[in-house]
């Protein structure tokens, strides 16, 4: 059971290490991951008696 424990773990550090790579290393190879950006405006009512 410990041994397993053990790979578990290894395999979550080894997961977030990709990871980190892949966020850093990641818009070189085309990956975009800003999300896109346009101007909402929606009218507002104020004082609506």
């Amino acid at each position: 059971m410990g041994k397993l424990i053990k790979f578990l773990i290894y395999l979550l550090i080894l997961g977030f290490i990709g990871l980190a790579i892949y966020a850093y290393v990641g818009p070189f190879f085309g990956a975009e991951f800003a999300p896109p950006q346009q101007e909402i405006r929606e009218p507002v009512t104020l004082d609506a008696e």
